[in-house]
C-alpha cells in the first residue's frame, strides 16, 4: 500500500456529533453562526469552539459582512479524506480476500478416465 498520510485533525474534527451535523448543515448551503448555533442543543459560545475547532481542520471558514459572520463549508479536505479511506478499503479488501484465498481448499484433481 502506497503511503499517503491524510491530515487526521479532519476525522478528529467530525469524530463529535455536534461538528458532524454542522458540516451536514453547512454540506446543504452557507449559513451564519446564528443559524448554527439555532440547530444545535449548546450555546452560542459552545457553537463558536465547535467553529473553531472545524476552521482549524481546514473544514470550514468564516467571513464577516457587518454585524453577521456566514460559514461557508470547504469540500477539499473532505474529498482527501474520502480518497483515503477509499484507498484504505481498496488496500484491505484486496489483502483480506487473497487470505481468505489462502484458506479456501485446493479443488481435488479429476481421476484419469478408464479405457477399456
Amino acid at each position: 500500500m502506497v503511503n499517503q498520510q491524510v491530515d487526521t485533525t479532519v476525522f478528529a474534527a467530525l469524530g463529535d456529533p455536534r461538528r458532524a451535523l454542522i458540516v451536514d448543515l453547512l454540506a446543504q448551503r452557507d449559513r451564519t453562526v446564528s443559524e448554527l448555533a439555532a440547530q444545535l442543543p449548546i450555546s452560542l459560545p459552545g457553537t463558536l469552539k465547535h467553529l473553531a475547532v472545524l476552521e482549524s481542520a481546514g473544514l470550514v471558514s468564516r467571513t464577516k459582512a457587518g454585524r453577521t459572520v456566514t460559514v461557508h463549508l470547504q469540500r477539499a479536505p473532505l474529498q482527501s479524506a474520502e480518497d483515503w479511506l477509499h484507498r484504505t478499503r481498496t488496500f484491505w479488501a484486496a489483502q483480506l480476500g487473497n487470505l481468505a484465498n489462502s484458506f479456501a481448499p485446493e479443488p481435488s484433481p479429476t481421476p484419469p478416465k478408464e479405457t477399456p
